[in-house]
């Protein structure tokens, strides 16, 4: 069983339910409101009643969460969810009585059954007579009778459980400092692999329980600090000097560590980077641009962190969120915290530290930061996504080698066939900040929060029956615009379309699978025919035709058949880039109307070989192309 697999999927479906925390914690904000002042004391009873009404169901909101997240939102497991959980509540009271509460445990146990139930029964056929309720209208039939025998045993059992819970509550709260310590720690080392969400379900929805003044009981930090339970908030005011200093701080570091010529575009990606940390906890960007280049620091930062929770607790601060710790929920939720200003010194001293730290150690151990080399991650998108998608498809392997495509705010994830058929150095080219092999073909690739917007876009790929051609880099360099070669045939696609490169070693290899069909005497220029009929163009340098001395040598001859990244033809650079016109080096399809659409990565520096660099979809009539003179 892929256990790393279902554990990834588990943790991105818990975080769908909190999605409906932030506009509970706004509601109980504004009915905090002085409106007896303006004698609408009543409007603001409403509000805090309709705050309040989120929290009560939370139960039944990650029942349905659950479920539509573990079956790709299917609607009939949602309202199966919806079902048991009614079904399961009722029965329970009905036997234990209103005081036994399985609260967020029970309402993720009813949306687990809920999508095994939809994944095991929605292709069931029935005899033709019956078979309405075949197929996932047989969904929630099954899942009222999977509730009577989950709710029969519950009964059994429950009782234990819930002691069992409290001692482990106990236990954990009673741990103290240290406690939101290790917290802390782990909470930060399990963010690259995202399990840090089943983590803070945990502690944030089950550890504690409190009476509200009306008799209701609450159980989680979470819960617990809106329905003002003095206790709560334990393992979640630390996080706010982390997600609100100490990361923008590393921004900073990075930004003022990146090279001159590089660091306007890095400013203007880590700017953005360090305010949504900020404003709203997203993170991820900012610790995947240091976390595979410097994994020590990271565990570094993982201590740090853990530290902070310690020391919130030390100073006796209660601070709470409904999405995450960064600057809009600190200031909504400051007037239900204890002593949360004491969060603003600590925050600077820790931004600090982070900042001093980092700028030290980027410059002591020459860490590749972004802005530090040509090939930085967290390159800035340039809303370009549904043109990058294509080539994203491709460096993953393609359409064949996609078997599940999920999106969190901030990452891809992914099963695939062959985790190994990535081309990790072409996701990065296309804006990947990093990439996490989970084992059983469970991949993680974090594009900070453009991640929904490329999923949707690759579904539509996924969607169609399209063909797809993609092209690697045919040469070391970096590449450039048909229209910046400074050519007028080649720029004004007189020839036909494409890319150019210009040259760092004297190499050309292959970019596609096919046949060559023609090399030019002085072995300057070669044409391929790819099996889609595809006729491409490799012409290295501007002018070149004539150059003095043998400056080219082809190790291939026409009528042989060539592979992506296979070697082609050797030429003296320094030679070439003396005598020519330009090294500019077009990679152009010269039968251009069999293409219906192209895609082309960042233009920016390439390896040679590297792929998914352009990617062209085919016309669905195509015809056999001819061979070029």
């Amino acid at each position: 069983m892929n256990w790393m697999g279902n554990l990834q999927q588990l943790g991105r479906s818990l975080m769908l339910p909190t999605i409906a925390l932030p506009i509970a914690a706004v509601l109980l904000r504004l009915g905090d409101l002085p409106w007896d002042a303006i004698h609408a004391s009543s409007f603001g009873d409403m509000l805090l009643l309709a705050g309040n009404t989120v929290f009560d169901y939370i139960p039944i909101i990650f029942a349905v969460g659950v479920a539509l997240g573990l079956t790709e939102s299917a609607g009939i497991a949602g309202l199966s969810a919806m079902l048991g959980y009614f079904m399961f509540t009722r029965l329970i009271e009905h036997q234990l009585g209103t005081d036994f509460q399985l609260g967020v445990p029970g309402g993720i146990l009813i949306g687990l059954l809920s999508a095994i139930i939809y994944h095991r029964f929605k292709e069931v056929k029935l005899p033709e007579y019956i078979q309405f309720f075949g197929g996932p209208r047989i969904v929630p039939l099954v899942m009222g009778l999977a509730t009577l025998i989950v709710s029969y045993i519950m009964i059994g059992i429950g009782p234990y459980l819930e002691v069992g819970m409290a001692k482990l509550s106990g236990w954990l709260l009673g741990m103290g400092g240290f406690g939101s310590f290790i917290y802390g720690i782990a909470h930060r080392l399990l963010v690259p692999s995202g399990l840090h969400h089943i983590l803070n379900n945990f502690f944030w929805f089950q550890v504690g329980a409190y009476s509200t003044p009306t008799g209701n009981m609450v159980y989680g930090d979470l819960p617990r600090f809106f329905a003002g339970d003095p206790s709560a908030g334990t393992y979640m005011a630390g996080l706010y000097p982390i997600m609100m200093f100490a990361l923008p701080a590393i921004a900073f570091a990075i930004i003022g560590e990146a090279r001159e010529d590089l660091k306007p575009k890095i400013k203007t990606t880590f700017l953005t980077a360090a305010l949504a940390s900020f404003l709203t906890g997203v993170t991820e960007p900012i610790e995947f641009a240091f976390l595979f280049v410097a994994p020590y620091l990271f565990v570094i930062h993982a201590i740090l962190s853990g530290a902070a929770m310690w020391i919130a607790y030390y100073l006796n601060i209660q601070h709470g969120f409904s999405y995450s710790a960064g600057a809009i929920d600190y200031v909504i939720n400051l007037h239900l915290s204890h002593h949360g200003l004491l969060l603003i010194p600590i925050g600077l001293v820790y931004g600090l530290l982070y900042y001093f730290l980092f700028r030290w150690a980027i410059r002591r151990f020459q860490i590749p930061t972004p802005g530090r080399e040509e090939g930085s991650s967290l390159e800035e998108w340039a809303g370009d996504i549904p043109y990058r998608s294509p080539l994203i498809l491709q460096a993953l392997g393609g359409k064949d080698n996609i078997k599940k495509i999920e999106a969190c705010i901030t990452r891809l994830r992914l099963t695939l066939v062959n985790d190994r058929l990535m081309d990790i150095t072409a996701l990065r080219h296309l804006g990947a900040a990093g990439v996490i092999r989970l084992g059983g073909g469970n991949v993680q690739v974090v594009f900070g929060t453009f991640s929904e917007l490329i999923r949707e876009e690759i579904m539509k790929v996924l969607r169609k029956d399209i063909h797809v051609v993609l092209f690697n880099a045919p040469m070391q360099g970096r590449m450039i615009p048909i229209e910046e070669v400074p050519d007028r045939i080649f720029a004004s696609r007189l020839v036909g379309n494409g890319v150019a490169f210009f040259p760092e070693k004297g190499e050309l290899v292959s970019p596609v699978a096919g046949t060559i069909m023609h090399i030019y005497p002085t072995m300057h220029a070669l044409g391929i025919l790819t099996e889609e009929g595809l006729e491409v163009l490799l012409h290295i340098g501007i002018d070149t035709a004539s150059l003095p001395g043998k400056c080219f040598t082809a190790v291939v001859k026409e009528g042989d058949r060539v592979e992506p990244g296979q070697l082609l033809v050797k030429f003296n650079l320094n030679k070439v880039k003396k005598f020519a016109a330009s090294l500019a080096t077009p990679m152009i399809i010269t039968n251009p109307d069999l293409v219906k659409s192209w895609s082309f990565a960042p233009f920016k520096a390439v390896k040679k070989g590297q792929g998914s660099v352009m990617s062209v979809v085919l016309k669905p009539t195509k015809t056999s192309g001819g061979t070029n003179g």
